[in-house]
């Protein structure tokens, strides 16, 4: 996995597991990787995976079996994508629109690309 030097890899391996989830890769009440297995996979050290575990925890989108290991909370992916909405109009929506407006984008423009982009992934 690449990762982005302006986040913390932690917060990036939370969404490498939120993505898992909505692809459906990783099934609701569905045991996933362990720490040291998404470490291992991600070569990343176990206390980073541990950290974006509890992360993800503390949002109620994984859940710990002590013991047995972390599993996928059934409304996963409700709240998944809830968490990726609001930080996406937060955070990467106000850039797009101050691009748009520096560029001098119409939203007409962006509807034909946004059109085009969706015609070629029923594609």
């Amino acid at each position: 996995m690449e990762f982005k030097e302006q986040q913390a890899i932690y917060l990036q391996i939370a969404e490498y597991v939120c993505e898992k989830i909505l692809l459906e890769n990783w099934k609701p009440d569905e045991k996933i990787l362990s720490v040291r297995e998404l470490a291992v996979e991600l070569e990343v050290n176990p206390n980073t995976a541990m950290r974006a575990y509890e992360f993800l925890q503390n949002r109620e989108i994984i859940y710990n079996k002590r013991g047995i290991g972390f599993f996928v909370a059934s409304d996963a992916n409700k709240k998944v994508s809830t968490f990726r909405k609001q930080q996406f109009l937060e955070s990467e929506l106000p850039v797009f629109l101050k691009n748009m407006q520096i560029l001098n984008i119409s939203i007409q423009e962006i509807e034909r690309y946004y059109t085009k982009f969706l015609n070629n992934k029923k594609s």
